[in-house]
């Protein structure tokens, strides 16, 4: 065990371990037999109690005393001592298997099934664990069981925390009690008990707590995962709060379209093009939350009515729960007139409704104002349309610059943060207390190297700038961060692509912290005069070796968007920017077509690039799924048998692809240097997605 070498065994353990297996065998052939026939004597009951004893994790001896004890119960005639005999029995049993393997799964579900009955001494169960946790106090299961036992005592919270501060001074290096702590504390201040609230004042008693442990023992991790627990209190808090919406509070947009009478005085830079005849409407929550609906959130305007709107979650797991909702504003079939100005208004947070994942209401009553104007584009037919082709080579694009007439597209980047709702106290408690916590770790780890406090230090330097960027500052750990991030890529390989992920937020974050350094990154795209693309401003973020995507809040207006040479294998997150119409994510390490999974949300999307990929090179995507079938998939399969097999072609080679593109409406896609990319495809393509133009730079029709 834990590379020592094994000693060869001596011929009397040899001797006695075959005795205990035929005796072993001789049992479980007896308890087979028994249960077949659903033998419950009191000598069957016997036999099964000896296996039990001798192996506690045999799971189907457990459910066979199950049986049992409900054939024994039903046969009692309710008289209370016979109930009670029968599942002391039962309890006897258990705290012999416990003996013999206190770590069985078995053996504590079994003992908390009985306890359920409601006829045993719960007193006795109090005293038992604390005998086992003398024994190992660090025994999880043990832990898990204490929770239990207190929940049917009704004991009060505060007892329990009590007793983990005294098993955790009693031995730092425990991992459970500061589990159990981080249970009952996360209860005690959402119910704001007497003595814990407010809450600024309970962490940083838990902070000097913590402090203790790590400053003692820096390589020890129990205190260390206490303490990443902390900080995410600290930060986070309880209420879902509104992080950013499109449109912007206070904005401006001019929507492109065939439905309004041309205004020609109209600036272009900020249009958006709608075909539909609708726009969107996105609302980005700072957690998970359900409940928004028409009830919840009020639009009014002189075209619509919330009885007009459906509100869905932007979710790739088809979960009622998402951070990212939206809905779709419809303009009326009859002409609107570019001259005039339409008004929007929406509301949040007056009626509660809206919940998070945590069960707290969103709280904060918020209104969004926009204006939207409407200019129509003279496009060339459609026909003549396909006849362009986007190509992403650098000679196409060029620096987007902004003429003095015309308003700055991310002059309101600063609106996308919708301001934090609590207490002035509270978020200079938090400030502050980050600002004394950096220094801390600045100083341990000026005198020891620790990976895990790198890590730490990495996360307070983050929610600092977090706290600093509702101000109009700039990030200002973001290098030492990033340095941070280096140096654990390189200290632990093994944990490499988390590093990794954690540095590309960062680095993206720092991208795009705010609007002069955003329009860094702004160009236009050449030769699209008279095309539906032809507004458009394209956000380049290629080459800056980013292996996750984040900060996407801030990105909901974007409408072309070039990922290109990166190092991305999920596209998570992207659902969210409802505007994209092309996107490129060339040469990347996108592993299947699962991956792009949150494009079957990007109804607009119309311009793919995914060449030079991995698609195709594994034959099992083992981050979904074990085997490379539909049957497997966690997507919801409705195609017909004729979509399956038609024309010859068999479609369930591909079926992803079949998933992720089935109802868009894309017209341009490149898989060119993939394995995928074969004849097979093309067929595939031609036959079951007839929108498509444009496959790897031919023009198939």
């Amino acid at each position: 065990m834990h590379g020592r070498p094994r000693k060869s065994p001596k011929p009397e353990d040899e001797a006695a371990s075959a005795a205990k297996a035929q005796k072993l065998r001789a049992l479980q052939t007896q308890f087979l037999s028994n249960h077949h026939e659903k033998n419950y004597t009191k000598e069957a009951l016997e036999i099964s109690a000896k296996l039990l004893e001798i192996n506690p994790e045999s799971y189907t001896a457990w459910n066979y005393r199950k049986f049992a004890v409900e054939y024994n119960l039903a046969h009692s005639n309710s008289d209370t001592d016979s109930i009670k005999s029968i599942l002391d029995d039962e309890l006897r049993v258990v705290e012999s298997a416990l003996r013999q393997n206190f770590k069985s799964y078995g053996a504590w579900h079994h003992r908390k099934w009985v306890l359920n009955k409601g006829h045993s001494s719960i007193d006795r169960e109090l005293r038992l664990v604390n005998r086992f946790q003398k024994a190992d106090s660090r025994n999880f299961h043990a832990w898990n069981y204490r929770r239990f036992v207190a929940a049917l005592m009704s004991r009060p919270e505060e007892e329990e925390l009590n007793y983990t501060t005294d098993m955790i001074n009693t031995n730092f290096s425990n991992y459970s009690a500061w589990h159990n702590r981080s249970v009952l504390l996360s209860h005690l201040l959402k119910q704001k008990v007497e003595g814990f609230f407010p809450k600024e004042k309970v962490l940083s008693e838990e902070y000097e707590l913590v402090h203790q442990a790590i400053f003692t023992d820096p390589d020890d991790q129990s205190g260390w995962f206490y303490y990443l627990w902390l900080l995410d209190q600290t930060v986070k808090g309880d209420a879902p709060l509104l992080v950013s919406s499109w449109p912007l509070h206070g904005s401006s947009i001019t929507l492109s379209g065939d439905k309004c009478l041309e205004d020609s005085t109209l600036s272009s830079s900020c249009c958006y093009h709608y075909d539909s005849g609708t726009f969107p409407l996105i609302l980005y929550f700072s957690q998970a939350v359900e409940g928004v609906n028409s009830s919840t959130v009020t639009v009014k305007s002189s075209f619509c009515t919330d009885n007009d709107l459906t509100w869905k979650p932007l979710s790739t797991n088809n979960s009622k729960m998402a951070q990212v909702w939206v809905t779709h504003i419809k303009f009326p079939d009859k002409d609107l007139h570019c001259s005039e100005v339409y008004h929007l208004e929406v509301s949040l947070g007056h009626p509660q409704g809206i919940i998070s994942i945590s069960g707290f209401n969103y709280s904060h009553p918020t209104q969004i104002t926009f204006e939207v104007r409407l200019q129509s584009v003279q496009t060339e037919p459609l026909e003549e349309q396909n006849g362009k082709m986007i190509s992403w080579e650098e000679a196409n694009f060029q620096k987007h610059e902004i003429q003095s007439q015309e308003p700055n597209p991310v002059e309101s980047l600063n609106k996308l943060i919708i301001n934090d709702y609590r207490e002035p106290t509270t978020s200079n408690w938090r400030a502050e207390t980050l600002a004394n916590e950096i220094a801390l770790f600045r100083e341990l780890l000026s005198e020891i190297s620790c990976k895990i406090g790198k890590l730490t230090l990495a996360r307070l330097l983050k929610a600092h700038d977090a706290i600093l960027s509702q101000s109009p500052q700039k990030m200002v750990h973001s290098e030492e961060i990033l340095r941070l991030y280096g140096d654990l890529i390189e200290l632990d390989p093994g944990h490499s692509w988390y590093y990794k992920d954690e540095w590309s937020l960062v680095c993206l974050q720092q991208v795009i912290s705010d609007g002069e350094s955003l329009m860094t990154h702004c160009y236009h795209y050449k030769d699209l005069k008279g095309s539906s693309f032809s507004n458009f401003i394209c956000l380049r973020l290629n080459n800056l070796s980013l292996s996750r995507i984040g900060s996407v809040e801030k990105l909901l207006w974007v409408q072309m968007l070039d990922l290109s040479h990166n190092e991305l294998r999920s596209i998570e997150g992207l659902e969210a920017m409802q505007l994209l119409s092309c996107l490129n994510l060339s040469y990347n390490k996108l592993s299947s077509f699962s991956a792009l999974g949150p494009l079957r949300l990007l109804k607009s999307l119309k311009v793919l690039d995914i060449s030079y990929n991995e698609i195709g090179l594994h034959s099992t995507d083992t981050t979904r799924y074990l085997f490379s079938s539909p049957l497997s998939h966690t997507e919801d399969i409705d195609w017909t048998t004729d979509e399956i097999v038609s024309g010859g072609i068999n479609q369930t080679y591909h079926w992803e692809a079949f998933l992720i593109f089935k109802g868009l409406n894309i017209t341009q896609i490149d898989v060119s240097g993939n394995a995928i990319e074969n004849e097979n495809f093309k067929a595939f393509v031609i036959r079951f997605l007839p929108i498509v133009k444009w496959l790897n730079g031919e023009l198939l029709h």
